[in-house]
């Protein structure tokens, strides 16, 4: 079992990182690993929209789809992953800390079958280091 949250405050009303954040045509641009999203449903986001993603990691390209399971706007976003080698649950959460201070706080849970099975006790550190680059990399966008 994977299991990994990670935290960071953005200077930036949460009304701005929420909807950035859970906008899937932004995740290519604070995502290190995804390189695409295509909608495979109507926007605009809501429960039971999926998104296709191509991704890489550890040298593999992925592509998976991620169906929403929750979505409170300002609040929080769950996705699943409809398919794919590591069925995986992405969970974002939204804070107000002052007007202009948010934490955002990114969980990822999955449990690795098959030949990811085999790699999951070195997922767990590479997707926590990949986390932490991807909210320094939102933080960075809504900052400036």
């Amino acid at each position: 079992m994977v299991d990994i949250k990670t935290e960071i405050i953005i200077h930036s009303p949460i009304e701005k990182v929420s909807s950035y954040a859970s906008d899937p045509d932004h995740a290519p641009e604070w995502y290190v690993n995804i390189d695409s999203a295509e909608w495979l449903t109507d926007k605009p986001l809501s429960i039971d929209s999926q998104i296709a993603f191509k991704a890489t990691f550890l040298g593999r390209e992925l592509a998976y789809v991620y169906k929403i399971e929750e979505y409170r706007p300002g609040e929080k976003l769950i996705m699943k992953t409809a398919n794919g080698p590591f069925p995986m649950k992405t969970t974002y959460t939204w804070e107000k800390l002052e007007p202009n201070r948010t934490k955002m706080t990114l969980r990822n849970q999955g449990e690795p079958s098959g030949f990811s099975k085999i790699f999951s006790p070195f997922m767990s550190p590479l997707m926590k280091k990949a986390n932490q680059k991807d909210l320094k990399k939102i933080k960075d966008i809504l900052e400036n």
